[in-house]
């Protein structure tokens, strides 16, 4: 079996501080970067918008960015008016209807639905006599970019709180300290910009989802007959998509106590409704197909776990998510710890990724040792699963070419759809 890396990348989220009147975070606006060292950004449009939400959603993850306060997120009018799937719970962000974005009856019919469905908005860079003054009453923030208008312009602003006081006003762009000042004379209620901080770009590695495997789920997700099972096996086929998947289910999680034991259950956690929407961000962020040799060996791993477990009546479910994720550690150079600690996963899984005990933990490590080709594991802590999968014994190759043989049918699978 060859040992070709997989294609990693590395996704960079910026993030700005919003500042309340007694100087404490209270929301962060994310930004997209193509690079850690960028001060602004490269890519526009849907595509920003698109890269920005998978990259904080389903790889760096918003607790780490975020620590839990709200995030403003930019869209355009493509999201605004429905066309491109907004794929989070109203929760978790403030969406921002850009300046450009021109304000007709679609657009505002199109915010309404968004407010309709529990989504807080924001008006970015506001400025009077631009037309977005009819989304006053769907809107719960105004943004003004104080280097943009003037102080008359800034007090004339301010005076749409007499007939809409439930706005809230967000003074950006504050490059001094007499713009913060002044900002606080005027009554703004948030604040942000240069004089306060500059943005931080957070920087994660990730495998990149195989384009090829999102165009064929998201054809198969579109039918209104699509049978889960076949949505779990296509994405079980690729390391990236599972583990965003996975690392949607724990944004979708946020302050819950619910736990996953494996893909099959973060797909009906999430439903082909939400997969769907994920899938086509990551298709319009334009992430880079990984060829089918180049996640080979770690599909081989985790299905070799599933085989390995089933073999000595373990859930393979569970034991493939587990060789799944413990795969992807190592390709991305990370800590189990690192990657498995980010994801709402059940006690067993946890158990055998981070500590080695338990029935999973003895599969991992049988694995590991053919692998290597080292010694049986010995462990007294789950002496059952330790018994079934010693009575394995030579028949390890033979579950291994399984497990490579599988992989090499969903990859050819895949391919003829």
């Amino acid at each position: 079996m060859s040992h070709v890396i997989p294609e990693v990348a590395d996704v960079h989220v910026g993030r700005q501080a919003i500042y309340d009147r007694q100087g404490d975070i209270a929301a962060f606006e994310l930004l997209f970067r193509n690079s850690p060292g960028a001060r602004s950004a490269t890519n526009g449009g849907a595509l920003a918008t698109s890269q920005v939400m998978v990259a904080a959603f389903t790889t760096v993850g918003l607790e780490e960015l975020a620590g839990g306060r709200p995030c403003f997120i930019n869209l355009t009018a493509d999201f605004l008016l429905g066309e491109l799937p907004v794929p989070f719970a109203p929760e978790h962000a403030v969406l921002e209807v850009l300046e450009t974005v021109e304000v007709d009856d679609r657009l505002v019919a199109g915010v309404a639905k968004l407010v309709e469905r529990g989504y807080v908005i924001a008006l970015d860079d506001f400025v009077s006599g631009s037309g977005h003054e009819r989304l006053f009453g769907l809107a719960s923030y105004v943004k003004v970019d104080f280097l943009s208008t003037t102080a008359a312009q800034r007090r004339a602003i301010l005076d749409v709180r007499a007939a809409h006081p439930h706005l809230r006003f967000v003074a950006e762009r504050l490059e001094t300290a007499a713009d913060v000042t002044e900002a606080h004379k005027l009554g703004f209620e948030l604040f942000q910009g240069y004089a306060l901080s500059r943005p931080a770009v957070v920087t994660a590695r990730t495998l990149s989802a195989s384009r090829l495997r999102c165009v064929h789920l998201l054809g198969l997700l579109m039918a209104p007959d699509v049978g889960l099972d076949r949505v779990v096996s296509i994405v079980s086929s690729d390391p990236a998509l599972s583990y965003r998947m996975l690392q949607a289910v724990n944004t979708a999680a946020t302050g819950t106590a619910h736990r996953v034991s494996s893909v099959h259950e973060a797909v009906v956690m999430l439903g082909t409704a939400q997969i769907r929407n994920w899938v086509t961000l990551m298709l319009i962020g334009d992430l880079t197909e990984a060829g089918e040799e180049q996640t080979a060996d770690i599909l081989v791993h985790a299905q070799l776990c599933r085989l390995i477990a089933e073999s000595t009546g373990l859930a393979g479910d569970e034991a493939f998510t587990a060789g799944l994720l413990d795969a992807v550690a190592g390709l991305l150079g990370l800590p189990i710890e690192a990657l498995a600690g980010k994801l709402p996963l059940a006690a067993m899984v946890r158990d055998a990724l981070l500590h080695g005990t338990g029935a999973l933990g003895d599969v991992l490590a049988a694995v590991h040792a053919h692998e290597h080709g080292t010694a049986s594991p010995t462990s007294a802590g789950s002496a059952v699963g330790l018994a079934g999968i010693a009575g394995i014994g030579g028949d390890m190759v033979v579950q291994q070419l399984a497990a490579l043989a599988w992989a090499t049918k969903t990859a050819q699978a895949i391919r003829s759809n």
